[in-house]
Order: C-alpha cells, then structure tokens, then sequence
C-alpha cells in the first residue's frame, strides 16, 4: 500500500551554547503551520568542541534539554475553537533501545520521540505524529556520520581554502562508504546509506563561497545573493558531477547561514563590530540534500534564532512511502 507523508527536515550548528529555558523553537519548526508528520532533526556543536568533551565520557544532558524543548514545542497545539484550551506543554525524556512510548487515546501528546542519537556535538532525532509510531519498525542507528538509516547529519572540515573544498568532497565520500548498519537475517534491511531508496544528508557541510574575502563581504553588504550562490562551493561541486552525484539541493533564496555576532544581525566583518580572532568570510554552510524518487521538496529556507553564529535551515518534503498491511 502505497500513501504520502510530510517530512520536516532541520539542522542548525549552536556553536557550543547551551538552549535556554525559554529558547522559542516555533519558528523553526513551523509550529503555527499544518504539523508534518515527521521531524527529523540534525544539530552540531551541541557541546564545545574541546579534549574534555571530544576525548571523555559522552555527556547527554544538554541532548536531554534539547529534546525537552522539542518536544514541548511540538505538543504545544493551537486553539483551534473560541474558548479551547492549549494541552500543557509535555516533559520529554530520551528513549532507551527504542522504546516506544506514545499511548494510544493520549489526548495530551501529538508527537513522540522515536529515536535519537548523540556523537560529541552531533546530534540527531527524529519525532512522529503519535497516530503513525506504531507503523515504523526495524530503526538503526550508526555512529559514522551520526547516521539514523537514511538520515544524516555531517561535520566536515572547515576553512575557505581550495585544499579545504577538496577535503569536504573526501569527508563525503569517505562517510557514504565507510557508513553501515547492523545485518539483519530476518529482515532484507539495507546495509550503507546509498542503498536506501530514500535518504536526506542533513548538518554543517562547511562549503564556502570560492571568492575573496573582501569580494564576498562587499557583496553581502549589496545583499547580492544571486552572485554570490554562483561561485558557493558545493553547488560548483554538484554541477561539475565532484561530489553527490545523483542527489539534489533546492534553490537557495534565503541569505547566507554563517558567520554572525552571536545576539546579532550583522556577518563577523561585514558590520560595525570588527574585533574578532576568527576573520572567516560569510557562507552558506548549513544544507539540506537529498536521494531517491519519490520526494518532492516544497520548502527551503532559514530561521533567524541569534542563539549561535549559524542560522538553523528548514526544508520540507513530500514522500511517498509504501506502507506494509500488517503495519498498524
């Protein structure tokens, strides 16, 4: 049997910081839209990038506040009549080996966690709609990539270099190879992610605009997006057949992702604050790919949450899955 699904896609790089209590998530999740059916959601950094936190016992508290956001977020539904109460936002705690917790008739919770997985700053989860939990099965997780079957998120090699640009192409091909999930004998369950007939590549994929730095600031200052899109790395990269072959990206019309002030609008030197260690040019480094038929992208733009120096990005997808019998 076959049906269409809508599927939310995000991924946002927060640079270290910690989400507070109040963090408003309903921008990028689109909570005042038509709710998809499913969230997948990438994010990187989610801890400083240092020796205690890269070398050291996994650490998945703020994983745990940052599902806790999503989750209240996500359950928070609209009146939708004169007078109708709002259900009180949920607690939200990770699952363990998969479980499953949504309760059928729970008139309190739309969405449920089904999976998520955290390598350093990497981290990956993935919401349903209550009403559909009960018809996904056989959920594997991979450490490489920080890959959930199809659904990747990626931290590749950073810097404006052309050595930079080739690493990144390496970086890709290297996790699409070196990617697998367990065997199952009882199930013919695809093993590397490129088998999978549908699959989204999500995260800080640190591609840059192949100019100067000066020519790239002057022309974000002119806010000439069109020009500067004509010399992004990775879509000379998907052009010219380097990287990705056969996956796609939908049109970009939204500004440069990376890098802000934090707390701010002003790109690190295109603005009035100037003192910085770290002189890296504006880029769009935060994508969203994809693979297969049977997808249909309708949405692909940013949020402008000034918690980090990246922007979060948002794609949204129709999908057509097909749905087995006795999955109910």
């Amino acid at each position: 049997m076959e049906c269409e699904c809508m599927i939310f896609v995000g991924s946002w790089n927060v640079g270290g910081i910690q989400p507070p209590k109040n963090l408003d998530m309903e921008d990028w999740l689109e909570i005042q839209n038509n709710f998809p059916d499913i969230y997948v959601l990438g994010f990187q950094e989610i801890v400083p990038l240092n020796a205690a936190n890269v070398l050291g016992p996994q650490n998945r508290r703020v994983s745990r506040k940052w599902n806790s956001l999503i989750g209240a977020a996500l359950n928070k539904r609209m009146p939708t009549k004169k007078g109708e109460r709002t259900a009180e936002p949920q607690k939200v705690y990770p699952l363990k080996d998969q479980e499953q917790v949504c309760v059928e008739g729970d008139v309190g919770q739309d969405f449920q966690c089904i999976i998520s997985k955290q390598m350093v700053g990497m981290f990956v989860t993935i919401w349903v709609r209550c009403e559909i939990y009960r018809s996904i099965h056989h959920l594997s997780v991979s450490s490489v990539g920080c890959g959930i079957m199809g659904f990747l998120g990626n931290k590749a090699s950073s810097g404006g270099k052309e050595e930079d640009r080739k690493q990144r192409n390496i970086d890709a091909a290297e996790i699409l190879y070196r990617t697998s999930f367990p065997a199952d004998p009882l199930h013919d369950m695809p093993e590397k992610i490129i088998d999978h007939d549908r699959i989204v590549w999500l995260g800080d994929l640190n591609y840059r605009i192949y100019l100067p730095d000066f020519a790239t600031k002057s022309l974000i200052k002119r806010r000439q997006w069109e020009t500067l899109l004509k010399h992004d790395q990775l879509k000379m990269e998907l052009r010219e057949r380097h990287v990705f072959q056969g996956w796609h990206e939908g049109a970009i019309e939204f500004p440069p992702t990376y890098k802000y002030h934090p707390n701010s609008e002003d790109y690190i030197g295109c603005g009035q604050k100037q003192l910085t260690k770290k002189k890296r040019a504006p880029a769009w480094c935060d994508r969203i790919l994809w693979f297969g038929e049977g997808m249909k992208q309708s949405k692909y733009s940013r949020s402008e949450s000034k918690l980090s120096d990246h922007r979060p990005v948002k794609a949204l997808f129709k999908v057509e899955i097909k749905v087995a019998e006795n999955s109910t």
